[in-house]
């Protein structure tokens, strides 16, 4: 194992326990992979993350036989869709899943996400779709989950959580809290009437000024706020 990896393995460790920590997952429901050159690292299944150590993290290359893993702990059940979009979309190189309770909400409705607050354009479109629904850990899944991200980087699950992805892992944390928020957001206005929705034109416009949006390492001419 490179350094290099091993840095993913520990970045992909601390990030399942953020995603605890943070409130946006529950137990070992939700799993998270990261791109490591040729392969794809995703968290084990069924195992605590606090107990869990770089070499516990399970390895699958894009270019072996479908679904072959290497070592000592099962991948998550839900290896599938992150390896498929991962494989679908070689712009991405993180994934979060949780079961998020507000995304987790709207998803058990069927309901899509609209253009109820300028972030939606951290989406990537004017609505967040939610994927139909098939058993975890299926190929079905995978599917409708390839499907509900097209020209998005996020989607719920029906019946089941959220999907959010990003170039890299810090991107992908980043956009699984916003998908939260507008998911709560949206939730709320719900009780009293529904949201007043902007049009897909100010939502393209967001999208071409959010290019350089998002967290991002401070240079050393800028001050912290």
């Amino acid at each position: 194992m490179t350094d290099s990896e091993h840095d993913l393995r520990q970045k992909l460790i601390e990030s399942c326990r953020w995603m605890n920590d943070c409130g946006l997952n529950q137990g070992t429901s939700g799993n998270i992979s990261i791109r490591a050159g040729d392969a794809m690292l995703i968290s084990p299944t069924g195992v605590p993350y606090d107990q869990l150590q770089p070499d516990d993290i399970a390895r699958m290359p894009f270019k072996a036989e479908y679904g072959s893993w290497e070592g000592p702990l099962d991948p998550s059940s839900e290896w599938r869709f992150h390896f498929d979009i991962m494989t679908a979309r070689p712009e991405v190189g993180a994934i979060v899943h949780t079961h998020s309770t507000y995304a987790t909400a709207l998803a058990m409705c069927r309901k899509e996400i609209p253009a109820c607050h300028y972030m939606i354009a951290a989406a990537g479109g004017p609505t967040i779709r939610c994927a139909g629904y098939a058993t975890y850990g299926t190929k079905e899944l995978s599917n409708l989950a390839i499907e509900a991200l097209e020209g998005r980087t996020c989607c719920l699950l029906a019946n089941h959580g959220m999907i959010a992805t990003g170039p890299d892992i810090a991107k992908a944390r980043w956009l699984a809290v916003e998908l939260e928020t507008i998911a709560k957001q949206y939730y709320l206005t719900l009780a009293i009437g529904g949201p007043v929705n902007l049009p897909d034109s100010e939502i393209a416009h967001v999208i071409d000024r959010f290019k350089s949006y998002g967290p991002r390492p401070k240079t050393d001419g800028q001050q912290a706020a």
